[in-house]
């Protein structure tokens, strides 16, 4: 890390810690005038919205913080024993299927498991497709298809997509291996 990064990490990671509360407050605030079951429905629909963009800035907040720590080198991984099939399965829904075997590995079963999904997610999001699919053979984990749009989302060479760029980083904190090859990303825990 250069000097400047040195000093971005920290100073990003306390702001992210900082914007928690506000945030916090918008929160229940909004999700009180809906419990309440006193407003006008339109107005609970907006409370609801509220409600619902600050959980959506919640998260964007804990992938920033999440990045910080991985850049500064502060987030030590929770290893623990996991089945490849099993993570890659958090990301399944109605955009993304899994299919495979898999295999038991040690790692932050959490954080790998964030990072597919959010891989998932910027290749069919970015890619404009239906579906996407991770096919899962023991260690190696294969997205496809990826399409031209989403590559450079996927490589790490565009910041389009927040989560597909802490996803990359959070994989090689754990030692994984991503690679792009041809219409498909390569994951090898």
């Amino acid at each position: 890390m250069t000097g400047g990064d040195e000093q971005l990490a920290p100073l990003v990671r306390l702001a992210c810690h900082d914007l928690r509360t506000p945030l916090a407050t918008i929160s229940g605030f909004a999700k009180t005038m809906v419990r309440a079951g006193t407003l006008p429905d339109r107005e609970a629909r907006f409370a609801g919205m509220i409600d619902e963009a600050a959980g959506q800035m919640n998260e964007l907040i804990a992938r920033l913080s999440l990045a910080a720590a991985l850049a500064a080198g502060r987030h030590e991984p929770y290893l623990e024993e996991a089945d490849t099939l099993e993570l890659a399965e958090a990301a399944a829904g109605e955009r993304v299927t899994v299919e495979g075997r898999g295999e038991s590995v040690r790692t932050d079963r959490e954080l790998v498991r964030q990072a597919l999904v959010a891989l998932a997610t910027a290749a069919w999001r970015h890619g404009q497709l239906d579906t996407v699919t991770w096919r899962v053979d023991g260690r190696e984990l294969v997205l496809a298809p990826v399409v031209a749009h989403a590559v450079p989302v996927l490589d790490g060479s565009s910041a389009k997509d927040l989560g597909a760029m802490v996803a990359r980083l959070a994989l090689e904190a754990v030692g994984a291996r991503v690679a792009l090859e041809g219409d498909r990303l390569l994951v090898r825990l």
